[in-house]
């Protein structure tokens, strides 16, 4: 890049652009909102038949391609703001090398050499003569640089070092500058989509890519935005936030999405954007993985050999140890894949019998201990009136997580109808390693199944507790200090001694959990031996319990695992919750529409006790 060419740039013109790819960014996300929430919605809330199926796809392909444009948008703001901040810093030092330069009598040609004036002491009656010099690769060869020092020195004219390191300035800012244009030129250009309108599976792997790409040539441009609290608390990040600019949101959602995504304090709404991003990236990257493993099949049966003759046996066949190895990472891509759709097909219900718009508040295909992580909620959490937030326990996957999301959609339903037209929000956390088994040499553990311990609530509930709290910072900063909403927490089997581990985990100056009221259903202890113990206060801790085999899962946890405190479990009268009328037959019977269990449940997240019926 020439001399002139870079003191012409005019950073502002990139920054304008940037600032126009950001409004197409918006416009584009707040058309695929448009279309999922209320166009699509509206539709599967009164419409049937084929042709309102067929419409709905088209709205889904559509949608698509906004989802898409929003983020590809989003991501070129983000380039040609990182664009502009390396030209800029290069134009700056060329500025300031020019400046100085003529400070000092000299004068910077076209070409960026330098020319110096005569000056020194006289040698032989003569004033040393002035001259041009050019900058050199001294900066970066050693010998070179040795060479021009030396000549420096013995030069009689002290102009000469003086033009010497002006030159070398100006050389430096001009190599920076193409460097810059170098490094941006091919991610931009990589920066668009294919001719066609479906957005496919291969696009997010680009998109993946294109992120990646941005993220390595925007480090200058990012050091120099505001960075978030190190540790991570709920109430900084809020403020944090709060005190962006909305270039500085967008590039941090456009480069670091999963990140963003998993920050607890942060809007709902933000939070759901990135991680939209994320679980379309995640999807595209599975898919690829399990194209590829399927290659790779190996043979299925191999000839039986007796073990007692050590020959074959005609005609018998086993399967072979390759492929059941290679059957059971099919199964869990598969799976991965599975929990996946369930996600979108969440989305994709909007507007179904009234369901409100989902937020995906948390998203990780692996998650802490490959399980999967999903945090989904149904309405807004942070402008509801009264939040539900449920924790699932044993066995929980991203694999099934629709049933554990169902259960989510089913408490909005059941709870909307008594909330007497507030705002309500359920949410389903599944952000912990949730153990596999509940049942000796279940799902192939021994003799003591994962359940039987508390090392999994007590490594997951400093999460569940770090979450509330950005929930309830989220809410504070959307709703205001006087209006906090009501917020429920339940947990179900195991999900309830995470509860109790999430309380105990909290340090003296925290206080209690960040909620409202608790509900224990099915539980087999929480850690405690009373609900005070856990900073609920009176009145507010509840409780059900079932029949089959929900109190084996109770009695088991009271007598074999002892996840309870001296033996005592939340539907034991001494542990002090209120135990709610249940008419669950089995463990996991609690949902059943229009059951006893699931209407006080709901009850309670609206808040109406009075309407509680007990045991």
């Amino acid at each position: 890049m020439d001399l002139a060419t870079l003191k012409a740039f005019q950073p502002s013109e990139y920054e304008e652009a940037a600032d126009g790819y950001r409004a197409v960014s918006g416009m584009a996300g707040s058309a695929k909102d448009t279309i999922d929430n209320k166009v699509s919605a509206g539709i599967r809330n009164k419409l049937e038949g084929a042709a309102a199926n067929a419409a709905l796809a088209e709205l889904a392909e559509l949608s698509k391609n906004f989802h898409y444009t929003q983020t590809e948008c989003g991501l070129v703001s983000t380039a040609l703001n990182g664009f502009a901040s390396d030209m800029a810093a290069a134009k700056r030092k060329l500025e300031a090398a020019v400046e100085d330069a003529e400070a000092a009598g000299c004068t910077v040609g076209a070409d960026g050499s330098v020319s110096f004036p005569a000056g020194g002491k006289e040698v032989d009656g003569k004033v040393p003569e002035g001259g041009t010099v050019s900058a050199s690769t001294s900066s970066t060869d050693a010998t070179a640089n040795a060479i021009e020092q030396q000549a420096i020195h013995q030069h009689p004219n002290p102009n000469f070092g003086k033009a010497i390191g002006f030159a070398n300035r100006i050389g430096d800012a001009l190599k920076e500058a193409a460097e810059a244009d170098a490094k941006w030129a091919p991610k931009l250009r990589a920066l668009k989509a294919d001719d066609d309108l479906v957005v496919s599976g291969r696009d997010w792997s680009d998109v993946k890519s294109d992120t990646d790409g941005v993220v390595k040539g925007a480090e200058a441009y990012a050091r120099s935005l505001p960075k978030p609290p190190k540790d991570g608390d709920p109430e900084l990040v809020a403020q944090w936030w709060a005190g962006l600019t909305d270039e500085q949101k967008s590039a941090y959602i456009s480069m670091h999405p999963d990140s963003i995504g998993a920050m607890d304090g942060l809007p709902a709404t933000v939070r759901d954007e990135a991680n939209r991003v994320v679980l379309d990236e995640s999807r595209a990257a599975y898919q690829d993985k399990l194209d590829a493993w399927m290659k790779k099949e190996p043979d299925r049966y191999a000839p039986y050999i007796s073990p007692i003759t050590g020959r074959e046996v005609k005609g018998a066949q086993v399967e072979t140890e390759e492929w059941k190895e290679w059957n059971k990472k099919k199964g869990e891509l598969e799976g991965r894949i599975r929990g996946m759709d369930a996600i979108q097909s969440r989305f994709d219900r909007t507007g179904a019998d009234h369901l409100p718009e989902a937020y995906l508040l948390g998203f990780d295909p692996e998650g802490k201990g490959h399980d999967g992580k999903v945090i989904i909620a149904n309405g807004n959490p942070d402008i509801a009136d009264h939040t539900g937030i449920y924790v699932p326990g044993t066995g929980t996957l991203l694999q099934d997580i629709d049933k554990d999301m169902g259960r989510g959609e089913i408490l909005w339903h059941e709870t909307n109808r008594y909330a007497q037209g507030q705002k309500v929000s359920t949410i389903t956390w599944f952000d912990y390693d949730a153990p596999l088994q509940a049942k000796p040499f279940e799902k192939g553990g021994g003799l003591f199944p994962e359940a039987m311990s508390d090392d999994w609530a007590a490594k997951g509930g400093p999460g569940l507790s770090h979450f509330l709290d950005g929930n309830l910072e989220a809410h504070r900063m959307a709703s205001g200090n006087t209006n906090l909403g009501h917020t429920t927490l339940m947990g179900h089997s195991y999900g309830t001694t995470l509860i109790g581990d999430a309380a105990k985990s909290r340090g003296m100056l925290e206080g209690g959990l960040p909620v409202d009221d608790v509900i224990a259903v099915g539980s087999p202890g929480m850690q405690a031996k009373h609900a005070a113990d856990l900073g609920i206060p009176q009145g507010h801790m509840w409780a059900e319990q079932g029949g089959g085999n929900d109190a084996a899962v109770r009695i088991g946890g009271k007598y074999l695992a002892g996840l309870g405190d001296d033996w005592t479990i939340p539907t034991d009268p001494e542990f002090g919750a209120t135990i709610m009328e249940s008419d669950a037959d089995d463990h996991g019977a609690f949902w059943d529409e229009n059951s006893t269990s699931l209407r006080n449940q709901a009850l309670v997240m609206a808040g109406q006790y009075d309407k509680v019926t007990l045991d």
